[in-house]
């Protein structure tokens, strides 16, 4: 489980300022005179009768609960056979140690063959025959391919077994802030487990993750508890749907504080299907220098209407930008027909944008609004 830095100093800060409250309310309490009051003997405050009408209405006004606890376990009972348990099973005398032993990952369809998602930090190191597969009615097998991606920490593992159970994939585009959801994987080897929450926000972009971080990022945070050993593992709707790979966590600990983040499903698999048709990810590249300090206010001065978009700085020669007549001051706000928030958005945008394809470029330019039409090309990435 990759963990985010979290500031170190306001963790000290909140401890200190506890102990300083809680030594004041104990001095107020030992100046103050305390007086005890007994519980008069009376008639109860219920009757027999009124405490049965509201066992009735407790009966009644439960039944719509019983039956979303009800949904979520027809959604457990439909899921749980397509995750697995990963165990990494290298010896301890390995230059390159693992940070996780344990991981989770999800098996999916394509083309008639089998597949488990999974995150790249999990599997990174490891040899085919030091990766144990274990589903949930206990069979195990090994991968008989391992492919990864640095940029997004996807890594997919090619299976050869019959009989899997594959996970209905959703859209990750419709998911919503405070829509429930459910993790489900292996925190601290503990497989199948099964935590829930909401999405509490889309689109974190700016996250310090790992020694060697991720570069494109467009992590949903949630707050299920994920734990090490849930990485990999699916993050599921409550229609049964896949909506993301659980990922990492923000923590001063290393353990769970109500906030984790997990890969957009749809970018999982845009990954994925690149991965196993070429064996590696090709990323469009725009060709842009993007000044990653500009911020609502300038937006504003510039006199935008919506203060969003990414401001160009420079132009790479020859490159897609350059052909499309991208010039240096201009804002994109808009990039094959999706409104681009900041530098990162953008990045992420064009790195998904198959090469060679034409797309639309709205930019705004001396006050105005100008549209443009620009072919991506490929930009050179470390897939390991």
């Amino acid at each position: 489980m990759l963990e985010q830095e979290a500031p170190q100093q306001r963790c000290e800060l909140c401890h200190s300022r506890t102990v300083i409250l809680l030594v004041f309310a104990f001095f107020c309490t030992s100046l103050s005179v305390t007086t005890v009051t007994f519980a008069q003997v009376g008639p109860p405050s219920i009757t027999v009768k009124q405490r049965e009408q509201l066992y009735r209405e407790i009966v009644r006004e439960t039944a719509s609960l019983k039956s979303q606890i009800d949904l979520l376990k027809k959604i457990v009972k439909v899921v749980r056979p397509s995750v697995v348990h990963i165990e990494i099973n290298g010896g301890t005398s390995r230059r390159n140690r693992l940070p996780d032993e344990t991981g989770s990952g999800v098996v999916f369809k394509r083309a008639d063959k089998f597949y488990v998602l999974t995150n790249r930090h999990l599997v990174r190191y490891a040899d085919l025959n030091e990766v144990t597969i274990r589903f949930s009615d206990g069979r195990e097998i090994q991968p008989k391919n391992i492919w990864l991606d640095a940029g997004t920490d996807v890594a997919v593992l090619g299976i050869d077994s019959a009989q899997l159970i594959p996970a209905r994939i959703g859209d990750s585009q419709e998911l919503e802030i405070g829509e429930y959801i459910l993790a489900v994987g292996s925190p601290f080897g503990l497989s199948h487990s099964v935590t829930f929450g909401i999405i509490s926000a889309k689109g974190r972009r700016d996250l310090e993750l790992a020694t060697d971080g991720v570069a494109y990022q467009d992590f949903l945070q949630i707050d299920a508890s994920i734990n090490p050993g849930n990485s990999g593992g699916p993050l599921v709707n409550l229609g049964g749907e896949v909506v993301g790979i659980n990922t990492a966590i923000a923590s001063t600990s290393g353990r769970h504080e109500g906030v984790g983040f997990a890969i957009p499903i749809n970018m999982a698999m845009k990954i994925a299907d690149q991965l196993i048709d070429k064996g590696k990810v090709v990323r469009g590249f725009l060709g842009v220098s993007l000044d990653s300090r500009f911020s609502h206010d300038a937006a504003v001065r510039l006199g935008l209407k919506t203060p969003r978009g990414a401001r160009v700085t420079g132009i790479t020669q020859n490159s897609a930008a350059s052909r499309a007549r991208v010039r240096p001051g201009d804002v994109i706000v808009r990039f094959n027909g999706t409104w681009i928030e900041s530098d990162d958005h953008l990045v992420n945008e064009v790195s998904m944008t198959p090469v060679g394809e034409p797309v639309s470029m709205k930019v705004f330019r001396d006050g105005e609004m100008v549209e443009l039409t620009v072919t991506v090309g490929e930009r050179e990435l470390d897939n390991r």
